[in-house]
């Protein structure tokens, strides 16, 4: 290839954009991959991964400063002492809130796939005809028999842990061994399933996860050390970096380019299709233009929406994808924070063995076989039980050896479980361009316009009741409900703003995951989702890639894009 044309470009080399580097290239395409931040090499830069906290000044804990540079990303999960370059820079990449929105991003090669909680689970017919069913806005153009041979193809590559459930509402994978849930989570749950047995079909099972329990080449099984986001140097979890990016590579096919910010896609007006990208490069600010037949969107579910609105605004001043008046709406995530909480007496005799990367999980049960609530969808539990540290003496010690001692004692047992519950793709809630302020590369930024409402707000009351139900039912002791966070992003699970459908009057892409407006345009990361769900979302985003790269591949060889 000549420097600048390829066959393919994918923009982001996250989740979705190793997935569509590895299924272009070992189909033969020489592909530009594109990555706005900085490259970040599998073990070697895990330069942390073996530190224990002692090891660093301020024991891993989050320093004021940090939190000063980065108001932010410091509202949640995530960013701590030990790993601050694997997530957006606050004060280098802004966004505007027109209400609040807690937007966690990785700017590195790998992206969030170095980041996530690598939860995976299959979507159902449930899910795809939720929106169908409720009359809400658009049917999903595709149904769980066109995905399933997708979901198997990703989850023999990447390693899924996890039991066989047989539960309509939460399809079964190609597993591996599940890891085990510890004595009292096994106990609860055999204590849960038989106090609904005659109700639905509640249980507790154990989270089913992208962690090895057996080796895949060029991968070792999890070592339960559980510093998962300092990068793991086995390769025990799934990320870029462990398993897509080296197939890719293996190739011969695959260009990485990293510090590359793509700011929109070149269209052809007069051939109706995308020419190639251009690229601001981030270290020396100059401006390259590649070219590419197929270009795949995987900068993230915002990001690519934000490069889609700054494209071919000549043509459409709403951007490329714009011309169903959907493009930026139907904002989406998982509403999380609420659940319940509890101790457990006795088992003072059990400990658990190493640090299980993996909680456990209670499938959606409401809103199924005909039942009706004061809301719509539903939602699942994530949690787990363990034992804190320190004796009940430790809070008695102020100072000395007599604290340090009781402080290497284990505690009581308690168990959490935390609600994941669906959000709605309302139309208000949108992404816009916000063209008064921009970044460290003096490009326009995103403002985000989200919230939730009263579905989901209903929700979140029965999750709490629910929870503290189950847990007192199953003997837990000191039940008590929390709501922490009712703010969407929270969920780091952003989907929507440039949906698939049937119809181009009413949707951003195809089946296919094409754009209605430039059909050699493909967007595979969460903005294509319709509709939401319940359940972590990243498997699904896997399917739909490689479905894509073969669709993409097919309508090549017929000269069709």
């Amino acid at each position: 290839m000549s420097d600048n044309s390829y066959d393919a470009i994918v923009v982001g080399s996250g989740i979705s954009g190793g997935w569509a580097a590895k299924e272009l290239t070992e189909k033969g395409l020489k592909v530009l991959m594109l990555e706005r931040g900085k490259d970040v090499k599998h073990i070697q830069d895990y330069v942390n991964a073996t530190k224990g906290p002692w090891e660093f000044p301020h024991h891993g804990n989050i320093t004021l400063a940090q939190k000063i540079a980065n108001p932010n990303r410091i509202r949640g999960f995530g960013p701590s002492e030990i790993n601050p370059d694997w997530w957006a820079n606050d004060a280098e990449t802004p966004y505007s809130e027109v209400k609040q929105f807690n937007w966690f991003r990785g700017y590195q090669v790998g992206g969030r796939s170095l980041l996530w909680g690598k939860q995976t689970y299959r979507w159902s017919d449930i899910d795809f005809e939720a929106n169908s069913k409720d009359g809400l806005a658009v049917d999903w153009p595709v149904r769980y028999k066109e995905i399933a041979p997708w979901y198997d193809h990703v989850e023999k590559f990447i390693g899924v842990s996890g039991s066989i459930e047989n539960l309509p509402q939460l399809p079964d994978g190609q597993f591996l061994p599940p890891m085990e849930m510890n004595i009292v989570e096994k106990d609860i749950a055999a204590r849960v399933k038989e106090a609904y047995k005659d109700i639905d079909q509640r249980r507790i099972i154990i989270g089913r996860c992208a962690h090895l329990t057996e080796t895949l080449p060029g991968r070792s099984k999890c070592q339960y050390r559980n510093k998962c986001h300092l990068g793991c140097p086995f390769g025990a979890y799934f990320s870029t970096q462990s398993s897509t990016l080296p197939a890719a590579m293996k190739t011969g096919n695959l260009t990485l380019r990293p510090w590359s910010i793509v700011t929109k896609v070149l269209y052809d007006k007069d051939k109706k299709r995308a020419t190639g990208v251009e690229v601001l490069d981030a270290e020396t600010n100059k401006t390259y233009e590649f070219k590419a037949k197929i270009i795949f969107l995987n900068a993230s579910t915002l990001n690519s929406t934000w490069i889609l609105l700054n494209s071919a605004t000549d043509i459409w001043p709403g951007g490329l994808g714009s011309s169903s008046g959907e493009l930026g709406h139907n904002l989406m995530d998982h509403h999380l924070g609420s659940g319940a909480a509890g101790s457990v007496e006795g088992y003072e005799d059990k400990i658990v063995y190493g640090r299980r990367p993996n909680g456990i999980y209670i499938p959606r049960y409401r809103n199924l076989n005909n039942e009706k609530r004061d809301y719509i969808r539903g939602f699942g539990y994530q949690g787990g039980a363990g034992r804190g540290r320190g004796t009940k003496a430790a809070e008695e010690i102020a100072v000395g050896a007599g604290l340090k001692q009781a402080l290497t004692e284990f505690g009581g047992w308690s168990i959490s479980i935390g609600g994941f519950g669906e959000v709605l793709p309302y139309h208000e809630n949108m992404v816009t361009l916000d063209k008064t302020n921009k970044d460290k590369w003096g490009l326009n930024i995103l403002a985000i316009d989200a919230e939730l409402k009263e579905n989901e707000l209903n929700m979140r009351k029965e999750i709490i009741s629910d929870g503290k139900e189950m847990l007192e039912k199953a003997g837990v002791k000191n039940v008590h409900g929390f709501d922490s966070s009712g703010i969407m992003g929270q969920g780091i699970h952003e989907m929507g703003t440039a949906r698939m459908g049937s119809d181009p009057k009413t949707s951003v892409l195809n089946k296919w995951n094409q754009l209605w407006d430039a059909p050699n345009v493909f967007v595979t990361d969460g903005a294509f989702m319709t509709s939401a769900g319940c359940v972590n979302p990243s498997l699904t985003y896997m399917a739909f890639t490689a479905r894509a790269v073969d669709h993409a591949i097919n309508e090549l060889k017929k000269q069709q894009i």
